[in-house]
């Protein structure tokens, strides 16, 4: 086992997977959870096993507070200590504002907001004994800028970049550092139902003209992990978007 631990929620594909990864090959324990892709997560343990990683994973809906807090409390009990936390778990929804409902917030919010709390509220307590700790949670560039038609998941990133920023004024002198990144468009199965049309006009809109990679998101997440003077921050991992 080695002596750092990451835990990422909703780590089975995209950004959370490459994070897992990431990690893994930097000689860290790796605890993941994942909601609907038994399959992927499967092959992903296979994956950082290989890589010599110490791996934990199990299946928990993060917009459920007790299935979240239940694994947490699993992954303290095997691991005794975490070192960083990445919150990565959210859904997407593209949707006139209007047509929008209370269906429709629950789902966005639970997943993108309140799992961020609860996660964030569980892990913290574990920081705090070991006076330690790196949060890092991914945002949007949606949440900075707002997107049309993502109203909801617009406004859910926008309240991690709040949460973000007031947590890390409010634990900073415990030693525990809190970031944000914010993701341009990353070529993820989050994006499949966007057009082709709609994904040439993001890359032109970018000053690098290329769409983002998990990797480009995984490796700062990697970076910040190991800083030890930078808190309270939103990156962009966007190629200069426009």
């Amino acid at each position: 086992m080695k002596e750092k631990t990451v835990l990422i929620t909703g780590a089975s594909r995209g950004i959370g997977a490459e994070c897992a990864r990431t990690f893994a090959k930097h000689g860290y324990n790796v605890a993941f959870c994942y909601n609907r892709s038994n399959k992927q997560a499967d092959q992903l343990n296979e994956e950082l096993t290989k890589l010599g990683a110490t791996v934990y994973y199990q299946k928990a809906d993060v917009s459920n507070k007790s299935e979240l807090e239940a694994f947490i409390d699993s992954v303290i009990l095997k691991f005794k200590k975490i070192d960083v936390l990445i919150n990565n778990a959210g859904v997407a929804l593209q949707k006139l504002f209007i047509d929008c409902n209370e269906e429709d917030y629950n789902y966005i919010f639970n997943t993108n907001f309140k799992s961020m709390v609860v996660a964030t509220k569980a892990v913290l307590n574990n920081m705090l004994k070991f006076k330690e700790g790196k949060i890092i949670n991914i945002s949007s560039i949606w949440g900075l800028v707002g997107g049309s038609c993502e109203v909801l998941y617009s406004a859910s990133k926008s309240a991690c970049i709040g949460f973000t920023k007031a947590l890390s004024k409010e634990y900073g002198r415990m030693n525990i550092s809190v970031n944000a990144i914010a993701p341009g468009f990353i070529q993820t199965d989050i994006n499949n139902n966007i057009s082709s049309e709609d994904i040439h006009a993001f890359k032109e809109n970018t000053s690098l003209n290329k769409l983002g990679t998990p990797s480009d998101v995984a490796e700062l997440a990697l970076f910040l992990a190991n800083s030890s003077y930078i808190t309270g921050q939103v990156i962009g991992v966007d190629g200069g978007i426009n």
